[in-house]
């Protein structure tokens, strides 16, 4: 890839679904990438207007990003890519709201690209679809992962049959690379 960007993603489109409190590096950082490498993308949230980040190293609110659409406009067959940032309190307030629930599960069972960062697989939980699959988190998620059935790991990026998973922001650039490559590999197996 040039510094300037590529087309290796023009044509597909990414759904990226947040809420206040998203960790600010784990939806901008991935978006950047995304749009870098040719994809339209499209921040799906639960109101419309703007949502807030926040700036983990700060401790603090960091910055406002406009919403695209809201959950219940959303529909699966209109995205290629569903990217789950998290921080902790985004995902909490996410996984308690059965839209999001719904939009989540119909994505991990449709064999698209499904991937979440950080506390970012709290939603995933909650569609009762991640029993037997290999995934990481932020560690204080490995017990409600496990819990659930998930086979979790203490790994940079965890990639199984299209869903990737990472633990924090410093692994943001090997969650990029892996979205963009199960994108172009294309669907995977529907799973149920």
């Amino acid at each position: 890839m040039s510094i300037f960007g590529s087309d290796k993603l023009k044509g597909k489109r990414i759904a990226i679904v947040a809420t206040d409190g998203f960790e600010q590096s784990e939806l901008d950082e991935p978006k950047k990438y995304l749009e870098g490498e040719g994809a339209e993308t499209h921040v799906i949230s639960l109101k419309s207007g703007a949502i807030k980040g926040w700036d983990g190293p700060a401790k603090d609110w960091g910055s406002k990003v406009d919403v695209d659409k809201v959950i219940t406009e959303a529909r699966v067959a209109d995205y290629d890519a569903l990217v789950l940032p998290g921080g902790q309190m985004n995902p909490d307030v996410l996984r308690t709201d059965q839209d999001v629930v719904s939009f989540v599960g119909e994505f991990m069972r449709s064999g698209k690209v499904v991937a979440a960062i950080c506390h970012g697989p709290w939603p995933l939980i909650e569609t009762g679809l991640v029993l037997g699959r290999r995934m990481t988190s932020w560690p204080s998620l490995k017990t409600d992962l496990s819990n659930a059935g998930a086979l979790w790991e203490d790994s940079e990026v965890v990639v199984d049959k299209g869903l990737i998973t990472s633990r924090k922001p410093q692994d943001i650039p090997a969650f990029n690379k892996k979205i963009v490559e199960e994108v172009l590999e294309g669907r995977h197996e529907a799973r149920s």
